[in-house]
């Protein structure tokens, strides 16, 4: 009988060993990520289509989306009305466009999931959202009006004509841009950059600018252009956790958010954004696919 337990019991050790093993080796769970996206002035019935496609082919992810097809400045969004929306998820992006909803409580249960950690990627009119009182100006920090810049960590309050934006990664040995190459985009908006609070810049946006004609007059088609210079990439650390936060304000055409070099970035920010980046700028092990 001892001849036979102690087989046995070996054979059930290297199976333990085996299984944990393999367990070890497993995928790791998909990222679970939202979408909101809506409101005024973009085609996000099909841009949020066109990123989660680009997300889930690239990433171990599950991309789950709220949209609302409300085409108005004061778009909002029922998730948002729980104290506990966002968990869920391991990161949220932020693709809409409510630049007349200004309600500081509605505003600042979105903003608390993020100063809890929950991490966020913040795109184009993002930047544009959630802004009241003298926003033209420089807010000052911990001001009423300031709480939505801050977790962008950097100010816009207007673009230029929509004319192509030559990009170029300033921060080459950053994970999220390591590697990428310089492009310039079909017709955009180049966001102005009022002030950075907080936010470390990635790439910069070049747009070539001629100048408005006054009101009933034609523009002049002699006109020298005006190159216009601005952030359109960055990232920050926001609240008390540090929690990290990407932000791009490109991305205002369809064909701009489905371009492959645009989704590459995004998807970056989004290993970054929830530490599943390597130095190099690669996916960490089991992320990629």
């Amino acid at each position: 009988m001892k001849k036979l337990i102690a087989p046995l019991l070996t054979l059930a050790l290297a199976t333990s060993l085996y299984l944990a093993q393999g367990a070890d080796n497993a995928a790791p769970k998909p990222l679970r990520i939202l979408i909101v996206a809506g409101g005024c002035c973009h085609e996000y019935d099909k841009q949020h289509l066109a990123l989660k496609e680009g997300i889930e082919s690239r990433l171990n992810a599950t991309v789950d989306v709220a949209y609302n097809p409300d085409k108005t400045t004061k778009a909002t969004f029922e998730i948002y009305k729980s104290k506990d929306w966002a968990k869920d998820f391991d990161l949220i992006i932020h693709d809409e466009c409510s630049a007349d909803v200004t309600d500081p409580a509605y505003v600042g249960n979105i903003l608390n999931a993020h100063k809890a950690g929950i991490p966020a990627v913040n795109l184009h009119c993002a930047m544009h959202s959630y802004r009241w009182g003298n926003f033209k100006e420089p807010v000052t920090v911990g001001a009423d009006n300031a709480g939505w810049y801050e977790m962008i960590g950097l100010q816009s309050t207007g673009h230029g004509p929509k004319e192509p934006i030559d990009i170029s990664f300033t921060a080459q040995d950053h994970p999220i841009t390591k590697g990428l190459e310089n492009w310039t985009t079909i017709n955009e908006e180049l966001y102005n950059n009022i002030q950075i609070l907080g936010g470390k810049p990635l790439a910069s946006g070049k747009q070539m600018v001629k100048p408005k004609a006054k009101k009933g007059e034609v523009a002049d088609p002699t006109a020298k252009a005006t190159e216009v210079n601005a952030v359109v990439a960055w990232t920050n650390e926001y609240g008390p956790n540090k929690t990290r936060i990407f932000s791009s304000t490109i991305g205002h055409n369809t064909e701009t958010v489905a371009d492959d070099r645009y989704l590459n970035l995004i998807t970056r920010a989004v290993l970054w954004s929830t530490n599943h980046l390597n130095e190099d700028g690669t996916p960490a092990a089991g992320y990629a696919k």
